[in-house]
C-alpha cells in the first residue's frame, strides 16, 4: 500500500459503509461484520512481514473478541500489480490455509483504505458498539 500522507480519523469518527468482495465469494458490508459490543477493521496483506509476524496473534485475538461480541474484518488494500503475493487468489489461499476467523476482503480501488486513513499494513481501527472510533 503506497501512501505519502495519512489522515487518521479522530476519536468518535463514524466510518462510511462499504461493500467489498471476500475470499469466500461473498460481498461484505460493514453492517455484516458489526458486533454488538464493537467492530475491528484491520488493514492487512499477505506479503507484509509485519502481518506475517503477528498473524497468529491476530487470529487468536479475533477469536477471543468474538466471545465478547466484537466483530472483525480484514481488508487487503494493496495494489496487486505491485505486490503479486497479495493477489486475490493468494488471499483465498491464505484465508483457507489459516482458517481465518474473519472475512478477508479486497479493496481494489483503495477507497476504503483512504476513507479510514490507513497508512500501512497492519493498521487497526477499533470501534465501539455505536461504530465510533
Amino acid at each position: 500500500m503506497t501512501r505519502l500522507t495519512a489522515s487518521t480519523p479522530t476519536l468518535g469518527w463514524h466510518p462510511s459503509d462499504f461493500a467489498l468482495e471476500g475470499t469466500d465469494g461473498r460481498h461484505y458490508r460493514l453492517a455484516d461484520v458489526r458486533g454488538a459490543k464493537g467492530t475491528l477493521v484491520m488493514f492487512i496483506s499477505n506479503h507484509c512481514p509485519y502481518v506475517q509476524a503477528v498473524l497468529d496473534d491476530i487470529i487468536r485475538d479475533v477469536q477471543e473478541l468474538k466471545e465478547h461480541r466484537v466483530g472483525a474484518i480484514g481488508v487487503m488494500p494493496n495494489e496487486v500489480a505491485a505486490y503479486p503475493a497479495d493477489s486475490f487468489e493468494n488471499m483465498k489461499r491464505l484465508a483457507e490455509a489459516r482458517q481465518l476467523p474473519f472475512p478477508y476482503v479486497i479493496d481494489r480501488s483503495q477507497e476504503v483504505a483512504r476513507a479510514f486513513g490507513a497508512a500501512c499494513t497492519p493498521d487497526f481501527f477499533g470501534f465501539n458498539g455505536d461504530l465510533e472510533l
